[in-house]
């Protein structure tokens, strides 16, 4: 959303990541689809891959895998990545995804979603 909607912001998710980072939030992980580390196509812009890399190396941003078939991405669905890992180490969801479909998947992730997910909006950069 710190795009706008035009374009994929990796500065959003540094902002977001500083942001919890400034709070005494040290252990956090990002998920962002392997296939955003791709040269960007005209119509699926994305600014300041860099960051991305760095976030990798700081061992803050994990890629979710995805692979060619036929020459059409297969992604894998980040979303139970994401639940369960925050689920497993008792954290927060930072997402304006409400993932319905998974409240409905596992008893334990409808209340533990209905709890700790923290929707989010930017402000320019805050």
């Amino acid at each position: 959303s710190h795009g706008n909607k035009e374009v994929f912001s990796c500065r959003g998710i540094l902002l977001a990541v500083q942001w919890f980072w400034d709070r005494g939030h040290k252990d956090i992980t990002v998920f962002v689809p392997s296939w955003r580390k791709e040269q960007p196509r005209p119509d699926v812009l994305i600014t300041d891959q860099y960051i991305l890399r760095e976030l990798e190396k700081k061992k803050i941003l994990v890629f979710t895998p995805s692979r060619r078939v036929g020459g059409k991405r297969v992604v894998c669905y980040d979303d139970r990545f994401i639940v369960k890992l925050a689920h497993e180490s008792d954290g927060i969801v930072v997402s304006n995804d409400t993932y319905r479909d998974l409240q409905n998947e596992r008893p334990e992730w409808k209340k533990f979603i209905e709890e700790r997910l923290l929707m989010y909006s930017f402000v320019n950069d805050k």
